[in-house]
């Protein structure tokens, strides 16, 4: 070897050394309070490359010496939060738990990750000691008299009845007002019961009766759980979402691996703004032989204004109260225009205050009412906070001249590619699946059994405005078990359908491009396919059967509903029920509607 290829090579390992180079910071179990010895380990390590290992072992994290942060969390509640695991401005986070067992208590957020630029996080389990839940079995209904009966789990829970009212979870001193969001659970199966409806409860008064039984009474109350079914309650809705378990915002090339959370007081990964993601081999799910009616109190992975490629791979989500994932952009609305380069923006819905829409170099989308297509691009030169509602963005280029005060504004720069695979999203309250992203969407070999509509594509410009439509979707070789067994109407397998503020034209094509093919259909109720303004979708290769796990909820409902669609094709597809109703078909979508090749139902223009 001569001497410069010797230089060359010396180099290169120097650089692999500096490359790899890290602070291995080792944590075993010791104290009954690990918050101090976490937060000490973080606070004090000197390289910008750390990785903290931990023994296998059980290790407890209580509130009380935690870092406490002003923070925003979107789709949660911004405010004061006690952080156990702070990890901002690295180069990169490895947390190797050996499978360890993290139990916290309390309103705490275990893990929050600002502008790093790895982060792997490993073998874990993660719970808390008391869930911020209440919840028992129902015993008695009386629905004439306004009252219901129900026997409150105490072990493991913590609540309190005072003067008529219930209090809970009652942890360090910590209650919520009301019941509030409440939701029915079959107790053998621990699915949302069938045909069950979201409830918000604020009850009369409560009364104390014999072994242990609550009467409750609530006169505002519409629809009453079964005898025998586990009655769940998580608090007012603008209260009952403290924190994810991870919190993850702008950072990038992220991997979750072998994951798993049984409990957390809102999400259980949440990503703002962030680069490259992967969860593979993980889990989100009530804990074996526990009598615990959920697992989180929100969505199980959640992404906003994410980019890159997202990756979700032979993971577990059961349990939880609301989607298995929901990917989306977001949508602000112009409160005015200010110059020719320059716009004030508002956030709308009240869980995104303080999101950063845009930052400098981002690509914009404007989006002019009543067309709710995406429009002319520009590029953010300058984005100025004004507080956590509005924001000034001011463009290279001229805005448009028609631009007015109620039209949107869409991050065109924060898109993700999103996969998800080999996944099984189960007895959880929503859909499986939400996503609004126009890159491209691929959702195959997973099993798959809803509440609402299984897969669902979603963009609004209204209450939560979650952008956008979807341009390159495939859908194929699912298995789908059991769907849409909740009780409100409309949901379908797959839905596709727009929600538009007034000013929008509510005809227009909004969605593209989705090939729902070769997945396989057992449910009882009759919804296949719902789609609204959708300009290109295959239904393709599909086998249907129509199951008797339980009656069918709308018995009168179509096989597939389109409305207001263009190049609709539905060929090759079996379907084996007793449906008869197979189309509810309007005349726009009546002019380009393929139907071919089918066997068990037909198709009469």
């Amino acid at each position: 070897m001569d001497r410069n290829n010797r230089i060359i090579l010396f180099l290169c390992m120097v650089f692999a050394i500096q490359v790899n180079a890290k602070e291995i910071i080792e944590i075993k179990p010791g104290k009954e309070d690990m918050t101090t010895v976490v937060r000490n380990a973080i606070e004090n390590a000197k390289d910008k490359d750390i990785k903290l290992v931990f023994s296998k072992a059980t290790y407890r994290f209580l509130p009380d010496y935690a870092k406490e942060q002003f923070s925003f969390i979107t789709n949660h509640g911004n405010g004061l939060k006690k952080i156990i695991f702070l990890l901002s401005d690295f180069d990169s986070v490895e947390v190797e738990g050996n499978g360890a067992e993290f139990i916290f208590h309390g309103q705490v957020e275990p893990f929050q990750f600002n502008n790093c630029k790895k982060i792997s996080v490993k073998n874990i389990t993660i719970d808390w000691d008391i869930p911020f839940s209440f919840q028992g079995d129902i015993t008695a209904v009386n629905e004439k008299e306004h009252w219901f009966e129900m026997k409150p789990y105490t072990k493991g829970y913590s609540w309190k009845l005072n003067k008529g009212r219930i209090y809970f979870p009652n942890v360090d001193d910590f209650h919520f007002a009301s019941l509030g969001s409440t939701l029915a659970f079959d107790k053998d199966t621990k699915q949302v019961a069938y045909g069950a409806w979201d409830m918000s409860l604020r009850p009369n008064k409560v009364e104390r009766k014999k072994d242990g039984v609550l009467r409750i009474y609530d006169e505002n109350m519409k629809k009453y759980p079964r005898v025998g079914s586990v009655f769940h309650s998580k608090g007012p809705h603008e209260q009952n979402r403290y924190a994810p378990a991870f919190q993850v915002t702008e950072s990038k090339n992220v991997v979750f691996d072998h994951v798993v959370i049984h409990h957390a007081l809102g999400m259980g990964f949440l990503f703002e703004r962030t680069d490259g993601v992967q969860i593979l081999n993980s889990g989100i799910y009530i804990k074996d032989g526990s009598d615990r009616a959920i697992s989180t109190i929100a969505d199980a992975t959640h992404f906003a204004n994410c980019k890159g490629n997202i990756l979700i791979e032979n993971s577990r989500f059961e349990g939880m109260l609301d989607d298995g994932t929901n990917v989306h952009g977001t949508y602000v609305v112009i409160n005015k225009v200010i110059n020719k380069n320059t716009v004030r923006v508002k956030l709308e819905h009240f869980e995104q205050t303080g999101f950063k829409f845009a930052d400098k170099g981002d690509e914009v989308w404007f989006i002019k009412s009543p067309n709710p297509s995406r429009g002319e691009i520009n590029t953010v030169s300058n984005a100025k906070y004004i507080n956590d509602v509005y924001t000034d963005l001011t463009f290279t280029d001229e805005i448009p001249s028609d631009l007015k005060v109620g039209d949107v504004l869409e991050n065109k720069t924060w898109n993700p590619v999103f996969t998800m695979r080999g996944c099984t999203i189960r007895d959880h309250r929503a859909r499986n699946i939400i996503i609004k992203t126009p890159l491209k969407i691929i959702i195959e070999n997973n099993d798959l059994s809803s509440m609402m509509s299984s897969i669902m594509l979603r963009g609004e410009t209204y209450f939560w405005f979650e952008s956008g439509n979807v341009e390159d979707v495939v859908i194929r070789n699912n298995r789908f078990v059991h769907c849409a067994y909740g009780g409100a109407p409309e949901h379908a397998i797959l839905k596709v359908s727009p929600r538009l503020g007034k000013t929008f034209d509510q005809t227009a094509l909004y969605d593209r491009n989705i090939l729902f093919e070769n997945n396989t259909i057992e449910t009882f109720d009759n919804c296949i396919i719902w789609a609204d303004r959708l300009d290109g979708l295959i239904v393709r290769g599909n086998t249907i059967k129509q199951t008797t796990t339980e009656k069918p909820q709308y018995p009168d409902a179509a096989l597939f509903y389109l409305k207001n669609c263009n190049d609709v094709e539905i060929s090759k597809n079996k379907y084996d029920g007793d449906v008869t109703n197979y189309f509810d078909v309007d005349d726009k979508t009546k002019q380009t509607l393929k139907v071919k090749r089918n066997k068990g139902f037909t198709y009469k223009k």
